[in-house]
């Protein structure tokens, strides 16, 4: 039976924006630092007070942004490897035993037809941290998918920097959060550890959390313009919590 999310999310804006998040460049070559590139991507998230946004889907990126991609990253799109089931956004086959299970994981069922991505060091970085903050902050395994789904769909887990006359409004960081709403400074926000732990502590304040649908979990915290996208990355998010548990 489906969830009927009407309860816990409020109307989607009647004005749709271009999503990028598909492709999202900008990449922090390490995990205390984000990196901000001018002419790369229009956002489609942004993150509102102790509560955040997110976005839809493009066809396909942006030259200029394909040109940034490979500036920040330093390496050609044509000599880039992949080596693991996490870097190939592909399904793990083995699951060591004292890996959480997917009871844990993924308690309510996925909602939707999922999306994957490949993933490289940088991303595999961030989703480390968020994965450590979740342990930290008490949200354990369910909670750790929750934060790094968000991740996937504000900004592919990218530790962004301000984009200048591309960012939307003033959000930054893993969780595409805003200091104008009180998340904390732009340092703070694109601090990894700090970013993901303001994330659970905000998750921790929604009434029943744990049982909520994930993206009814994740739009009550980020409030966003495109309230289901969320759930598009629940299965994805499960296999790298899985993995780096």
């Amino acid at each position: 039976m489906k969830h009927d999310f009407t309860r816990w999310l409020p109307a989607i804006a009647k004005n749709r924006r271009a999503d990028f998040t598909r492709w999202l460049p900008a990449i922090a070559k390490n995990r205390r630092t984000a990196l901000s590139i001018a002419g790369v991507a229009a956002l489609g998230g942004l993150a509102l007070g102790p509560a955040a946004v997110a976005a839809p889907v493009t066809s396909g990126p942006h030259a200029g942004a394909v040109a940034a991609i490979d500036l920040a990253t330093g390496k050609s799109r044509e000599s880039t490897t992949v080596e693991s089931g996490l870097t190939m956004g592909s399904k793990t086959a083995e699951v060591p035993a004292e890996k959480p299970g997917k009871d844990k994981l993924i308690p309510h069922g996925l909602e939707g037809a999922q999306s994957r991505i490949p993933l490289d060091d940088a991303q595999l970085a961030n989703a480390k941290a968020i994965v450590k903050e979740a342990k930290k902050t008490g949200v354990v395994e369910r909670g750790a998918v929750i934060g790094v789904a968000t991740s996937l769909q504000e900004s592919k887990l990218y530790n962004l920097g301000h984009l200048g006359a591309y960012n939307d409004h003033d959000s930054q960081g893993l969780f595409q959060q805003r200091p104008s709403s009180g998340w904390g400074t732009p340092e703070e926000i694109t601090d990894p550890k700090y970013a993901s732990r303001a994330f659970f502590d905000a998750l921790k304040n929604v009434p029943g959390w744990k049982d909520l649908p994930l993206t009814a979990a994740a739009q009550t915290v980020q409030v966003s313009a495109y309230p289901y996208a969320y759930a598009q990355w629940e299965e994805q998010a499960a296999d790298i919590v899985q993995q780096l548990w």
